[in-house]
């Protein structure tokens, strides 16, 4: 059997993706649920909006908008919605409100 035969033999179909896989954001427990597709966050005259990158907590990113960690529950006050009742448990590829003032 020559190698172009092996090829030909035996088809299968393309493996499907499995819900909650990376790839599939708003299934399962990828990245993102479905409320947060929902809530996409674009910039205003009064707020910024800042992607979640992996390590980062609430006050790195008060401290890096506002120039000070502790600033970390305007962020938190402004987004409670998409973050929920644990401020500590923010996920790579949220996107968040930085208010201005």
């Amino acid at each position: 059997m020559g190698l172009r035969d092996f090829f030909k033999k035996g088809k299968e179909e393309p493996a499907k993706q499995q819900p909650g896989t990376p790839g599939q954001p708003g299934e399962g427990h990828g990245f993102f649920n479905k409320s947060d597709m929902n809530k996409i966050t674009d910039p205003t005259a009064n707020q910024d909006v800042y992607t979640v990158q992996s390590g980062d907590s609430l006050s790195k990113i008060a401290k890096k908008h506002y120039g000070n960690a502790n600033a970390w529950t305007k962020i938190y006050n402004a987004n409670k919605e998409k973050i929920g009742d644990n401020p500590d448990l923010i996920r790579p590829g949220q996107r968040f409100v930085i208010p201005r003032d």
